[in-house]
């Protein structure tokens, strides 16, 4: 077991030696162990936890008072010849100063388990869905779209490496006036293309890729097709716009890097029933009463701020409703969570969904929605706002061709998504160490090329027989600390759906590794068998984070 884990295993049964009950620490560690990270400050040790902190509001007891019991329980509980000596810090938190041979011992432990390295079961297999882009199809995705596709896939590849059975999704919302708009839209473009008056409808597309598809389609279906009567020709214009717009939201995110296994439409929910199945569900559980001409669901009585009209007067169906069978569904496929990745927009839209959830009796944590804010894109100091081909907004297309793919990716996984975001253009094409990706990446390919100037394949070096105390340098001993940090890391951006804590991970590693190699030789120095050793390492780690964000690990830069 690595040192932070059983230092977390030892601290709870120190609790429990101390006095504290199992609720107690299940109240604030839920079905997780107690956080034991590594510390910035080799004065503090290789790794700290707030554990007493936490522990101190169930146990109604100063935090240093409950950290001075901790570690005089620990005295007995941790393993012999994994820590030197523990310590308790400011207000509660408690310090563990780990043996030399604790220190070195990740090495071995990276070089075997190679890209498996920071992976872990704690999911046990749950089905999780995760859901997210879901972009209508009536335009190109825009960079909006381009974020929330990031953070979609980095927190469906969290949570694969921490041993869920992940379902990455997409839902169409066809079954919309939005879909008709479209429709009418395309069918002014095709009269417009044979030189008659087309009027866009209100609120119709008015971008230029319209204009494209109008003309496409006339090349395939000929000039006839412009001849047919307005009802048929916008019906025919439907299915030809809908199909058209899949195909390229497809196509930019399978160069964007994000597959998905599952497509569901919404006009499925309607066709198979789904939609009055949900409401018969709703009804059956005296969830649902009729005011004013319209149906409502009792979303007050299960945390909403007020009741919600599931059927509207007129008789159609307001978003709730299908929303609600939709996910209605994802519990039926057996999933125990379903996250979705949303924009800030439906940040209001959150809490009618859980009182919904809760309504048909899903526990707590089955629904999880992630929000996106909108993305500003600045070139030279300017903001840029329009692309010609969809008329009012950038297109991820045209981002990720001018930056590249690992770049947009990178960069919108930097923040949290529900925090404002400047994509700086300039930045993200730079190669100077100011690039965050490129600095991350530049790290792997130096790395590298200590092998390919050793004429030695990385995967040929091995710990075996290697006096791996020799890494006493300073920066050796804090590349070792962020080593063993990784899997901790992992898990914990997994618990929170936050894969920034990745990026903001390989950026400190990268940064302690441009500093040794620059600062020290590897090859024909004493060290060189255990320095090789390390650098395999990091150069394993470094490639393991970024696999997790869907981005490369170059060998050369």
């Amino acid at each position: 077991m690595r040192p932070p884990e059983a230092i977390a295993d030892a601290l709870v049964d120190a609790a429990l030696r101390m006095g504290a009950s199992p609720d107690d620490i299940r109240s604030v560690l839920g079905d997780g162990r107690p956080d034991v990270t590594a510390t910035r400050d080799p004065s503090h040790g290789d790794l700290a936890t707030n554990f007493a902190l936490v522990l101190a509001k169930p146990l109604k007891k100063p935090p240093r008072a409950v950290a001075t019991g901790l570690v005089k329980a620990l005295s007995v509980l941790l393993p012999a010849g994994l820590v030197r000596n523990v310590e308790v810090a400011g207000p509660g938190f408690i310090n563990f100063f780990l043996e030399t041979d604790q220190v070195v011992g990740v090495l071995p432990e990276v070089l075997t388990k190679g890209a498996a390295y920071g992976r872990a079961t704690t999911g046990h297999g749950v089905k999780v869905n995760v859901e997210f882009v879901s972009a209508n199809p009536t335009g190109p995705l825009h960079v909006g779209h381009g974020r929330g596709a990031a953070l979609g896939d980095g927190i469906a590849a969290l949570l694969e490496w921490t041993g869920h059975a992940v379902t990455r999704e997409f839902y169409v919302n066809d079954a919309g006036t939005q879909i008709d708009k479209l429709a009418q839209s395309l069918w002014a473009r095709v009269q417009q293309q044979v030189g008659r008056t087309g009027e866009i409808p209100e609120g119709g597309y008015q971008g230029e890729y319209l204009v494209e598809l109008a003309e496409a389609t006339l090349a395939r279906e000929g000039r006839a097709f412009a001849d047919l009567a307005p009802d048929e020709g916008v019906r025919r214009c439907r299915t030809i716009a809908m199909l058209s717009q899949r195909a390229e939201q497809d196509e930019d995110l399978r160069r964007f890097g994000v597959r998905f296994d599952v497509v569901c439409f919404e006009s499925a929910m309607y066709r198979d029933g789904l939609i009055e199945r949900a409401l018969a569900d709703l009804a059956a559980r005296n969830l649902t009463f009729e005011e004013d001409g319209a149906l409502w669901l009792r979303a007050e009585a299960f945390g909403d701020e007020k009741d919600r009209v599931l059927r509207k007067s007129d008789g159609t169906y307001t978003y709730l409703l299908p929303d609600i069978a939709y996910h209605r569904q994802k519990r039926e496929r057996g999933f125990a969570r379903a996250i979705d990745v949303w924009g800030a927009d439906h940040h209001g839209y959150v809490p009618r969904m859980r009182a919904a959830m809760r309504a048909l009796g899903y526990p707590d944590d089955f629904f999880h929605a992630e929000l996106v804010q909108l993305v500003r894109v600045m070139r030279q100091g300017e903001e840029v706002r329009f692309s010609k081909r969809t008329g009012d907004f950038v297109t991820l297309r045209d981002l990720f061709e001018e930056t590249g793919v690992d770049a947009a990716r990178y960069f919108f996984l930097m923040r949290r998504g529900d925090s404002q975001f400047v994509f700086d253009v300039d930045l993200a094409t730079s190669q100077t160490e100011e690039n965050p990706v490129f600095y991350v990446q530049m790290a792997h390919a130096r790395m590298s090329g200590i092998f390919r100037v050793a004429a030695r394949a990385p995967e040929a070096v091995s710990a075996d027989g290697v006096d791996l105390g020799l890494l006493d340098e300073a920066e050796e001993l804090d590349l070792l600390k962020e080593l063993t940090a990784f899997p901790g890391i992992v898990a914990r951006a997994a618990e929170t759906y936050e894969p920034h804590r990745i990026t903001g991970y390989l950026e400190g590693l990268a940064r302690i590794a441009h500093a040794w190699y620059h600062k020290y030789r590897v090859l024909g120095e004493p060290q060189e068998a255990a320095r090789l050793v390390l650098a395999r390492a990091v150069r394993q780690v470094l490639a393991n984070g970024l696999a997790i964000l869907g981005i490369g690990a170059p060998d050369r830069m």
